[in-house]
């Protein structure tokens, strides 16, 4: 199976919400490449380090099963970034799994993927989320169709354990909302 894309900013991205979420994935038996604006040494909010393999500029999204695009205040550099969109469209053009959690479902929905779906997010966007056409549920986490969106940090190994199911067992359903443990 092709690795799964995790999208961090390259600095002030959310600790927790990269290795838990890293952690749950790897668990299950996929594998992760990690990507920024540039490669190279990426630092957290909580002073992790991870270094990006790849960076975002000409990326082939067909070299990946999925997508996910991790949260912290730093995620705000891919709110307007046109290659960030350009992912997200093309893996969620291609059904494959597309994933945001914290703030990062804005740039889904900055990429026009939101739009009469449903989706959580960090509550300070939550405002954000409904103007750019989003149903906002509320939850934990929020699954519709193959876009996974989770509410932050507290949420990351809950959501970790969606995206690897719903890869693993290729389940899809049309509208499931599910709140973590």
């Amino acid at each position: 199976m092709k690795p799964i894309l995790m999208v961090i900013a390259p600095k002030d991205f959310r600790d927790e919400e990269l290795f838990e979420t890293k952690e749950e994935l790897i668990e299950s038996g996929l594998r992760t490449v990690t990507a920024s604006i540039s490669k190279g040494i990426c630092t957290g909010t909580k002073n992790g380090k991870t270094i990006a393999e790849v960076e975002l500029k000409n990326l082939d999204t067909d070299n990946y099963h999925a997508v996910i695009f991790v949260g912290g205040p730093g995620s705000r550099v891919y709110f307007e970034n046109p290659e960030a969109h350009r992912i997200a469209k093309e893996m969620a053009t291609d059904q494959k799994t597309v994933a945001a959690i914290c703030i990062a479902p804005i740039i889904l929905a900055k990429a026009g993927l939101l739009k009469d779906r449903s989706a959580t997010v960090h509550a300070t966007e939550t405002e954000t989320l409904k103007k750019l056409g989003a149903h906002y549920t509320g939850l934990a986490l929020t699954q519709d169709e193959n876009i996974i969106t989770a509410n932050g940090p507290q949420s990351a190994r809950a959501f970790g354990e969606l995206i690897s199911k719903n890869i693993t067992e290729n389940k899809r359903s049309l509208k499931f909302n599910h709140q973590a443990r």
